[in-house]
């Protein structure tokens, strides 16, 4: 009994020692302690390239409705291109397509604006078409940072131009900009805790190509119900 009690002794103070040296088990105790690690860098990693594709798509979406918008109108031998409620209509899916799998215009809202020279030589927003019904974090829908429809117009807000300070875009004379301002609130992909939900802003603009009829966009339904992209609607 005690031959067996000195050995178990003898046994419990080699222990450590044999702890120590053993180094089964080494790479799963390893990976353990490094895979919590691991995995929010890959899943920080990524949500930033997720991010960065979303500010992309969202420019990209801008840039072609600006693009899209200074070469559609009708055209005729007889007289100046027309633009088209049906027109704007078109640009604007092309925005639902480019931007279907982010809903851009669920969590977003895209304003195309038509800025122009006044009679007074300074600049006005002649017309101004919007679509989506993305909101802020006051749960308010997105409007434009530049202005609205009318502004620069007598009894109006003046305008210089469109664009942030420094950056200003203004209309030469007969003719037209298409200023196009999106806004999107980012939707994550993982977790909103690594970047939050930024609101994601663009802006574009292209000066119409031909020489266009700038009156107001031609309905040619003569129905009001039929211009349905005027900034006091809120659709998809």
């Amino acid at each position: 009994m005690r031959a067996m009690t000195a050995r178990a002794l003898r046994g419990l103070r080699r222990l450590p020692f044999r702890l120590r040296r053993d180094e089964s088990g080494l790479a799963l105790i390893e990976f353990a302690f490094a895979a919590p690690i691991m995995l929010t860098l890959g899943l920080y990693g990524l949500e930033a390239a997720n991010l960065a594709l979303v500010n992309m798509r969202v420019s990209q979406v801008t840039a072609n409705l600006a693009d899209t918008a200074s070469r559609i109108g009708l055209d005729s031998t007889l007289a100046l291109k027309e633009i088209r409620e049906s027109d704007i209509d078109d640009a604007f899916q092309a925005v639902r397509l480019q931007g279907g799998n982010y809903n851009i215009t669920t969590n977003g809202r895209v304003i195309l604006s038509s800025l122009e020279q006044n009679a007074n030589g300074g600049q006005w927003i002649h017309w101004q078409r919007c679509v989506g019904q993305g909101k802020d974090s006051s749960n308010n829908f997105f409007e434009s940072t530049y202005g609205a429809a009318g502004d620069g117009a007598v009894g109006k807000p003046t305008i210089t131009g469109m664009g942030p300070t420094g950056g200003k875009i203004t209309a030469p004379a007969k003719q037209a900009v298409m200023f196009v301002e999106a806004a999107y609130t980012y939707q994550p992909l993982v977790s909103s805790r690594l970047f939050g939900t930024p609101v994601i802003r663009s802006t574009a603009a292209f000066i119409v190509r031909d020489i266009r009829n700038l009156a107001d966009a031609n309905n040619p339904s003569n129905a009001a119900g039929a211009v349905s992209m005027t900034c006091d609607k809120h659709t998809t």
